[in-house]
């Protein structure tokens, strides 16, 4: 029989957990608050940046009734979206948070933005990219206030295909945040509001259109720490169908911006290089000996999303596919664009700019597109600094993947404590040097067992031999 599914249940292993977690944020030096300078200098930001369109040269569109989609408890609100539905399409309004018009080139906030690189996120907390008063509260898209905006507006044919896209500044007005779970619901239900109900039919017809361009933006299961009754629990189920859709909002604005960026000469794209013939090779070979074969015929994404997720044999195919695309980066240009300008898993050129109050870059992007797009010049501090964001972003995406993994690293070492001598049932996702990758069935922690001699997605018997929360290390060992 499995273990019961162990829970962080005793109050001495939570100690041992936030304590670890603690000397994990010691350990990547991350930032425990702002500096006094940069918090008032938010301050004054959010009193002296007015949302009225009439003192600013700002569109008013509040009249259209915006939403926004977001997990539950998401107080820093990036983009709020109207689709509208005609009798040959739709229109598609996406507004952006204008965090630009808080942020002073060069002063305090700014600086501090750049040595953080994006808001990082751990079981005890996010570390956010600017001050709160600003990120969760003035320029956030919050319901029932008015709000800056940067707001994209798409005519749309009856395949979901941009036929016109333009971009402005904007005051706008939020009329409801949504879940992902209550939106998906109202959705299944069939009582969604018109946004709601035009974004079911915009995600699969922008899916169809990936699928035709070779893109492979997949739905794939993520480990996810869940707050449970002062403690921590794994989730690992994959994304609610309304997720991917709300995704391909923000994928086809990223590649308009990189489209205006790439025809202006200046801007950042976030890259990608295709997958080496022989790494697909290989994975194709893994297919096959999984006994679920990719055929020559079908395109990697759709097989990719064709696959039964609750297979054992597919959860060692999407590990291994994870590891297909590798490379991505950023790439800045003023004057003759990069020479690959594509990001690979995408199927086309494409730009981070849809979550400014969560990452660094996009706040370049907004204002080079606005600009660009309205026939303008490049305000000069963001075209004399391009050059320093790919660093900048390479370092705090390190620190971030980092962080992640090790955070979940802990969670797993934490749940499992106490359960040593137990037998778990487990998926082998592949061969890692002496010994296999695993993931446990319940719950599901994803660790390397040395000396394992199983064939990717074989179902295996493991015994916890031991745990250390400080490390976030566990032991296990092969049970007959």
């Amino acid at each position: 029989m499995p273990a019961r599914r162990p829970r962080l249940a005793p109050a001495q292993t939570h100690d041992e957990l936030v304590e670890s977690l603690a000397h994990l944020r010691e350990e990547l030096e991350l930032p425990a608050g702002f500096p006094a300078d940069v918090e008032a200098e938010a301050q004054r930001a959010a009193r002296a940046v007015s949302a009225d369109p009439g003192t600013a040269e700002l569109a008013d569109l509040r009249d259209i009734e915006f939403l926004t989609i977001d997990p539950a408890g998401s107080t820093d609100l990036d983009q709020a979206l109207h689709i509208e539905r005609t009798p040959t399409g739709a229109v598609l309004h996406y507004a952006i948070a204008d965090l630009p018009a808080f942020v002073t080139p060069g002063a305090a906030i700014d600086a501090e933005a750049r040595l953080r690189g994006q808001t990082l996120y751990a079981a005890d907390g996010r570390i956010p990219l600017h001050p709160v008063v600003i990120s969760e509260e003035a320029a956030s898209l919050l319901p029932d206030q008015d709000r800056r905006a940067f707001v994209w507006r798409f005519v749309l044919d009856d395949g979901a295909r941009p036929l016109e896209t333009t971009l402005r500044r904007a005051v706008i007005r939020s009329r409801a945040q949504w879940s992902y779970v209550d939106a998906q619901a109202v959705i299944d239900a069939g009582t969604a509001p018109p946004s709601l109900d035009a974004l079911a039919w915009f995600g699969p017809l922008r899916l169809e259109r990936e699928a035709e361009r070779g893109g492979a933006s997949l739905n794939v299961p993520e480990t996810r720490i869940v707050a449970d009754d002062g403690g921590h629990r794994l989730e690992r189920d994959a994304p609610l169908a309304i997720e991917d859709w709300n995704a391909q909002v923000s994928l086809l604005t990223g590649m308009a911006a990189a489209d205006i960026m790439l025809e202006g000469r200046v801007g950042i794209l976030r890259t990608m290089p295709a997958a080496e013939a022989d790494d697909v090779a290989a994975f194709r070979a893994q297919t096959l000996a999984l006994g679920i074969p990719w055929p020559a015929d079908v395109s990697y994404g759709d097989y990719l999303r064709g696959l039964d997720r609750d297979s054992p044999a597919a959860l060692a195919i999407l590990d291994a596919a994870a590891g297909l695309f590798r490379g991505a980066g950023y790439a800045a240009f003023d004057g003759a664009p990069p020479a690959d300008p594509l990001q690979a898993a995408i199927g086309a050129p494409y730009a981070h700019t849809t979550a400014p109050l969560r990452r660094l870059v996009d706040r370049w992007s907004l204002v080079i597109c606005e600009a660009l797009a309205n026939g303008r010049d490049v305000p000069v501090w963001a075209r004399e600094s391009l050059a320093s964001l790919p660093k900048i972003m390479a370092r705090s995406d390190g620190v971030a993947n980092r962080l992640g993994a090790a955070t979940v690293d802990r969670v797993e070492a934490a749940l499992l404590s106490g359960h040593e001598g137990q037998v778990f049932e487990a998926v082998v996702l592949g061969l890692r040097g002496d010994g296999a990758r695993v993931q446990l069935t319940d719950p599901p922690v994803t660790a390397k067992v040395a000396g394992l001699d199983a064939g990717a997605g074989a179902t295996v018997r493991l015994r916890l031999t031991s745990t250390d929360i400080d490390s976030g290390t566990v032991g296990l060992e092969h049970s007959a």
